[in-house]
């Protein structure tokens, strides 16, 4: 990973103001939040109970389609926009995991974010990560710097993971996935989640409303239509736009998992 230049000003880090991926940390049980965090998470959660199961198969739909793409796919080289903070099987583990030679570029814009990951995102002797400082909608600079440490004629996974919804216009999010698509090869994958109002409605509308109003980083929840409208013109795998928890879930004796209010896809760049 690269290192910080010599002489830079440490990023600035607010621990009075919550933050999303501080939030959604602590909803998945890690120790990298501030009260500020945990209290707007706590207050989120006796709204809406369902969003730390959210947040848990959100997370493993993550590990199931990049080991898909790791796997079955062949995919050597993964572009994580929007990546959070650092927890249990990032984009780089699971694929090195199935590829030691595997090569990850992470892309957020959060200070404790940037601070993890140069500290905890370390790749395989054979592979490498690297972390890009951007906006969501600088894409123009996230393919050149994501250049540097990818082959970007070479096919890559895109992984844009509770990521869409913070653009508050469906419209500008679709050029977002357009533009970021354009510069990478035939061959290339895209993961797309992002929350509904499809299972539980009313409610976590009010949460997320509630969300809105505390936070610096509004969120827009997505009808399934609109999340499918991000594969315009790619070849979306089976089954489809579904929640999380149901995307090629594990094999089990028992039933199905539950649904959640964020659906999801793989799609991939035919040309």
């Amino acid at each position: 990973m690269t290192d910080a230049s010599p002489g830079s000003v440490p990023p600035r880090i607010d621990d009075t103001i919550p933050q999303s991926a501080r939030i959604w940390n602590y909803w998945l049980g890690g120790k990298d939040n501030y009260p500020v965090d945990q209290a707007a998470g706590d207050r989120f959660r006796e709204v809406y109970p369902e969003i730390v199961d959210i947040a848990r198969y959100s997370r493993l739909f993550l590990a199931r389609a990049v080991r898909h793409l790791a796997g079955e796919c062949g995919i050597r080289q993964f572009l994580d926009v929007g990546t959070g903070l650092p927890t249990v099987d990032n984009t780089h583990e699971v694929a090195q995991r199935v590829a030691p030679e595997s090569r990850i570029v992470y892309v957020d814009n959060d200070p404790l974010v940037l601070t993890h990951a140069r500290a905890l995102l370390t790749s395989t002797p054979q592979g490498a990560t690297d972390y890009v400082d951007a906006d969501l909608r600088d894409t123009d600079r996230i393919l050149a710097e994501a250049g540097r440490t990818l082959d970007l004629s070479r096919p890559v996974g895109l992984m844009l993971l509770n990521i869409l919804g913070h653009v508050p216009d469906h419209g500008e999010a679709k050029e977002i996935v357009r533009r970021l698509l354009a510069g990478l090869p035939a061959g290339s994958h895209l993961a797309v989640a992002d929350g509904t109002n499809v299972v539980t409605g009313e409610r976590f509308e009010t949460a997320i409303k509630l969300w809105n109003e505390a936070s610096t980083t509004p969120y827009f929840l997505r009808a399934p239509d609109q999340i499918a409208a991000y594969f315009e013109g790619l070849e979306t795998l089976e089954p489809g736009v579904v929640p999380v928890s149901r995307w090629r879930p594990e094999p089990s004796p028992f039933e199905d998992p539950p649904e959640v209010d964020e659906f999801c896809a793989v799609g991939r760049k035919s040309a």
